[in-house]
């Protein structure tokens, strides 16, 4: 199991010293917030990219995915009734295909539920077609460069479109393109009221990344959420992608968080490995 730590935990740190204290802590990778770096991708040069990128492996860490996509710059939004708002966030979507790319992540995640609640007086069949029209062409862009838009579903405490698995995958396998898949997430598959074992086998083939925390909003470890079972799920459908650490309460700190997070994981994952070799000794 490969383990990834989101960039947004280490508030200000330098990029580098995030990288060193991930693979010191023991992480496999980086998830990178784009809002951190500046306030649009289009900003960031071919130049900072590369540099991103080679830093990461000079520091011995790989960069997963990039998420919290659509915090900045402001005026996006997937299914807006206006065309214009769509066209300039479908282009969007487009440079952070390549942004994603140039640096060497694999993954784009796409939550960002401010920027795609249906509005009042538009209808969900509308919204819907808007949504599938705003992805499109970046969707056609991430398989040319080898990346996954990544549509994650959220509780309808947080948006009012795409609040469960089912939902997300109906809706991406519109697009019948490789490139879109669905991600999950540990908190909001928590708003289910389903196990979560089920949700993942249910999504097998589907989900392309993996967000680890609790329903507290806090990462694992921090809550009552049992990762054995989740982790066990994983296992079974195969999945060979990364578990990444995302929390929104940062109070414990950056290297709390990220030690006892990854703790909890691996100490799950070791229960996980143990359970199937004594069933296999058992026959």
């Amino acid at each position: 199991m490969k383990f990834s730590i989101c960039n947004e935990i280490f508030r200000d740190w330098d990029l580098r010293e995030i990288f060193r204290t991930a693979r010191k802590t023991g992480y496999d990778a980086v998830e990178i917030a784009p809002f951190t770096l500046a306030d649009s991708v289009e900003e960031i040069s071919r130049a900072e990219r590369a540099r991103i990128r080679a830093m990461a492996a000079e520091e011995g860490i790989a960069l997963s995915a990039i998420h919290w996509v659509l915090v900045k710059p402001e005026g996006l939004y997937i299914n807006h009734p206006d065309r214009a708002i769509r066209e300039k966030t479908s282009k969007y979507f487009i440079e952070l295909v390549d942004f994603c790319a140039d640096i060497g992540a694999k993954a784009i995640v796409v939550g960002s539920p401010n920027q795609r609640r249906v509005l009042e007086n538009v209808s969900f069949e509308d919204a819907r077609a808007w949504a599938l029209e705003t992805f499109r062409a970046a969707v056609g862009r991430a398989r040319e460069r080898e990346v996954t838009l990544c549509l994650e579903p959220l509780s309808a405490a947080e948006t009012n479109f795409i609040n469960t698995a089912r939902e997300a995958i109906d809706f991406t396998r519109e697009l019948d393109n490789p490139a879109f898949k669905i991600i999950l997430d540990v908190k909001a598959m928590c708003s289910e009221g389903r196990p979560l074992p089920e949700i993942i086998r249910e999504s097998k083939g589907y989900f392309a990344h993996f967000h680890a925390n609790d329903r507290n909003l806090k990462g694992p470890g921090f809550g009552d959420v049992d990762f054995v079972p989740i982790l066990r799920a994983l296992k079974e459908v195969g999945y060979e992608g990364y578990v990444s650490v995302e929390v929104f309460e940062f109070e414990e700190g950056a290297e709390v968080i990220a030690s006892r997070s990854l703790e909890t994981l691996q100490r799950a994952w070791q229960e996980v490995l143990r359970q199937a070799n004594t069933r296999e000794a058992n026959g």
